[in-house]
């Protein structure tokens, strides 16, 4: 009896499914290669102490430069007008002399010229006046000027970037920076894998010193917020993590408005950072403050997602023997000096580096003031002044419209 094969006609052989498969992991495995390849950044190699440039300059917190503010001027009221006498009429042509004519002008006026002649003057004596007290309430006069460095605030903008932990890209972060020229606001958004979300905010003013804090908070991962008060009446700033309290020097700065005030310096002056100047800031923390010595490596092309940015290394020293922790940052003129990249690598050899990826508005224009610009009505055009009374016209030759 012939031997009947029990596998149905109709199902491949095994050797082509596992040729299948293989080539099912192979195709896998590049396309994690090609992700990996995509979001990969190699980590920064921070410099030798050997390649820092040497220190030729030490700069402290000044005072920084400020535009006298215009101050209203009060001038006093011009005296008014005494309204001139009313000339006398004259007496009637004899009546051989156009009797006719005469009759008709004083019918069609109403009143003789004469006695419009007070009326006249007292409306002219009456706009000297105002124009007189309009004069005194708009005149200004500058008031005292305070010298001091350059500084000018960076513009308002919010700013995205690509975030990457030890050169592996993950979420995207934010700086978003407010100011008016007296106050600003600023929130820093930094995500770190297995930890969540690092979160900074830092509110104040803008006194004489540049960017002053008053209000830091800082929030890492689930942990609650760290808040430093920065009380300048008794020139203390307190903390909620620890009772401790450190001395407010003029020129203090949180961990990222030092970044704000280093920008305002540079766009001040940028021709005073050259390499081996170091800027000097007292900088406080969640619960404590040191001097952060911050010096120039040099001016440098980052290579961001949209192309190469020029832009200006700085670094911060180390701020005690044995300080292995290391801050770098590349501010951008393009970008109002404000950072194009920052890398803190930690003790143990890990990296978080944020990389400029584009902004979310305009430096100038934040998205939604451009937005409600667009849609604002349009302005009403100012009130026309009176016209003049027309001077009087005979029959004979109408006034002109």
């Amino acid at each position: 009896m012939p031997h009947a094969d029990a596998r149905p006609r109709h199902a491949p052989p095994r050797h082509w499914l596992r040729a299948c498969v293989a080539l099912v992991v192979v195709l896998v495995l590049h396309a994690l290669a090609a992700l990996w390849f995509t979001r990969h950044r190699e980590p920064f190699t921070p410099p030798a102490a050997d390649a820092v440039p040497v220190q030729i300059e030490l700069l402290k917190p000044q005072p920084i430069e400020r535009q006298p503010e215009p101050r209203p001027v009060e001038k006093p009221a011009a005296k008014p007008v005494a309204p001139s006498p009313a000339k006398p009429a004259t007496s009637p042509r004899p009546a051989q002399q156009e009797p006719v004519l005469t009759s008709t002008q004083s019918a069609a006026q109403g009143e003789p010229p004469a006695a419009a002649a007070p009326a006249a003057s007292g409306a002219t004596g009456a706009s000297a006046a105002a124009a007189a007290a309009g004069g005194a309430s708009g005149a200004m006069t500058p008031g005292p000027a305070s010298s001091g460095v350059k500084f000018a605030a960076p513009p308002s903008g919010d700013l995205q970037y690509d975030s990457f932990f030890n050169g592996v890209q993950n979420s995207t972060g934010t700086i978003h920076w407010r100011t008016d020229g007296q106050t600003y606001e600023l929130s820093v958004s930094m995500p770190v894998p297995f930890v969540g979300p690092f979160r900074y905010r830092s509110q104040g003013r803008i006194d004489a010193f540049g960017i002053a804090p008053g209000r830091y908070v800082e929030q890492r991962g689930t942990r609650p917020e760290d808040i430093a008060i920065f009380n300048r009446d008794i020139r203390q700033v307190v903390f909620t993590r620890t009772p401790n309290n450190v001395p407010l020097p003029d020129g203090t700065q949180d961990r990222f408005s030092m970044l704000m005030q280093l920008a305002g310096l540079l766009r001040g002056n940028p021709d005073a950072y050259k390499p081996g100047v170091t800027q000097q800031f007292f900088v406080v923390d969640n619960n404590s403050g040191e001097t952060w010595p911050i010096t120039v490596i040099g001016d440098e092309q980052v290579r961001t997602a949209t192309g190469f940015v020029a832009t200006r290394h700085f670094m911060r020293l180390p701020r005690r023997e044995g300080d292995t922790r290391r801050i770098d940052m590349w501010l951008a003129p393009s970008l109002g000096w404000l950072p194009a990249r920052l890398v803190q690598t930690e003790p143990n050899g890990s990296q978080i580096e944020l990389l400029w990826h584009g902004q979310l508005a305009a430096p100038d224009l934040p998205a939604s003031t451009a937005h409600d610009a667009g849609n604002a009505p349009p302005a009403a055009p100012a009130p026309a002044e009176p016209a003049a009374s027309p001077a009087p016209a005979s029959p004979a030759s109408p006034a002109t419209p």
